[in-house]
C-alpha cells in the first residue's frame, strides 16, 4: 500500500475506486464497504484509494471537548488497511479551513482533479463539506455532472453485522474486550514505550513493565487486571496486565497506569516498544489493606489467567504481523 501524504503529488492511478471517511479501528462495519470497494475494483482492472484525515476532525472542530478517545493510533490505522489489501491511502491533513470546504469543491477538487476518481464507493450515511452539507442526493448530482459512478452500500448490507465504533468504545469502556475484539475482527492493541517504575511488581515476585502510551488520544479500557498477549520481537507472550491508579499504595501521583506482567520471560526491555493485545478482562481493580493480600491476589489472578489461556490455547491471528504499533 502507498501512503501519500502531499495529495498534490498524487497520482496517475488507473480507474480509481475511492471511499472516504476516518475509519477508526477498521472494525468489520467498515471492512462491507472496504471489501466491496476491493472487490469492484479488482474487476475492473482499477485501483483502490481510500481518503482519510489527520487528525481526528472532530479535535480540530472541537479542540477543547477532550471526550474523543480513539480505537487506532495512525499507524495502526495504516496497517490494518495495508494488511485488507487497500492499493493507495490518501491522508489529508484537517485543518480548520479544510473543514469550511463545501461539499461542492470537495468533488471537484479532491475526488476529481487531484484523485481522478473512476468510481465512489460509501456507505448509506455518508456525509461530507462544511457543517456535513454533502449527502447522497447530491453525490449523484456530482457524479453525473463530472462523470463517475457513485455506488451507496445498502443499509441492511452494513447494519446486518451490528458493529460500530461506538458499540466498540462502549464495550471497552466497560471492560468487556471479548465483545470489543469480536466487533473489531483482532485482539485490541495497546503500544508504547517500557519506563521504570517503582519497582513494586518486583519485589511482590510479579515483576511488570511499565507502559508509557504516547498517544492520549488512544481509548485505554476500563481499570482492571486482564488477560493478554504481549508481541516483542516477533514472539508472543502470554501474560497479565492492571490497568488502573494502585489504590493500595496510595500513590495519587501516579496517575493512570499501565504494567504487564509477561510470563516466562526474562529480558531488558527498557526504552524498548512492545504491544500488548488485550484477550479478557478478569476482575476490578481492587485496593487491598496491605502488600501481603495484594501478592496473595496476584498469585490468584496469574492462575485465572493461565486458566484462559488453556481453555483459549488459540491466539487470534494479528492483522498488525510482527510489528509493534
Amino acid at each position: 500500500m502507498k501512503v501519500h501524504t502531499d495529495i498534490d503529488h498524487f497520482g496517475p492511478v488507473n480507474k480509481p475506486f475511492v471511499t472516504t471517511g476516518t475509519f477508526d479501528g477498521v472494525h468489520y462495519g467498515h471492512r462491507v464497504i472496504l471489501n466491496r470497494l476491493i472487490k469492484e475494483a479488482r474487476k475492473a482492472g482499477g485501483e483502490t484509494v481510500l481518503i482519510t484525515f489527520y487528525p481526528h476532525p472532530r479535535m480540530v472542530i472541537f479542540p477543547d471537548d477532550k471526550s474523543l478517545k480513539l480505537l487506532t493510533t495512525q499507524p495502526e490505522k495504516i496497517k490494518l488497511l495495508e494488511n485488507l489489501g487497500i492499493d493507495h491511502l490518501v491522508v489529508i491533513p484537517f485543518t480548520y479551513e479544510f473543514s469550511r470546504m463545501k461539499a461542492f469543491d470537495f468533488v471537484r477538487d479532491i475526488l476529481v482533479n487531484k484523485i481522478g476518481v473512476y468510481k465512489l464507493i460509501i456507505g448509506y450515511d455518508h456525509q461530507f463539506g462544511r457543517n456535513r452539507e454533502g449527502d447522497l442526493k447530491q453525490l449523484e448530482e456530482y457524479a453525473e455532472l463530472f462523470g463517475f459512478q457513485l455506488e451507496e452500500i445498502p443499509a441492511q448490507d452494513v447494519d446486518q453485522v451490528k458493529v460500530s465504533s461506538t458499540k466498540i468504545r462502549n464495550a471497552l469502556n466497560e471492560g468487556n474486550i471479548e465483545i470489543a475484539d469480536k466487533y473489531l475482527g483482532y485482539s485490541y492493541p495497546i503500544s508504547g514505550e517500557v519506563i521504570r517504575g517503582n519497582q513494586l511488581g518486583k519485589t511482590l515476585g510479579f515483576p511488570t513493565a511499565n507502559i508509557k502510551y504516547n498517544n492520549h488520544y488512544k481509548l485505554i479500557p476500563a481499570n482492571g487486571v486482564y488477560a493478554v498477549e504481549v508481541k516483542y520481537k516477533n514472539k508472543r507472550y502470554k501474560g497479565m496486565m492492571n490497568i488502573g491508579r494502585r489504590p493500595t499504595i496510595n500513590d495519587k501521583d501516579a496517575g493512570l497506569t499501565l504494567e504487564v506482567n509477561i510470563f516466562d520471560f526474562n529480558e531488558d526491555i527498557y526504552n524498548k516498544v512492545i504491544t500488548v493485545l488485550m484477550r479478557k478482562r478478569i476482575r476490578d481493580e481492587i485496593k487491598f489493606e496491605n502488600l501481603d493480600q495484594l501478592k496473595a491476589q496476584i498469585r490468584k489472578d496469574k492462575e485465572t489467567v493461565e486458566a484462559y489461556f488453556r481453555s483459549h490455547p488459540e491466539s487470534p491471528e494479528s492483522p498488525f504481523g510482527n510489528d509493534e504499533v
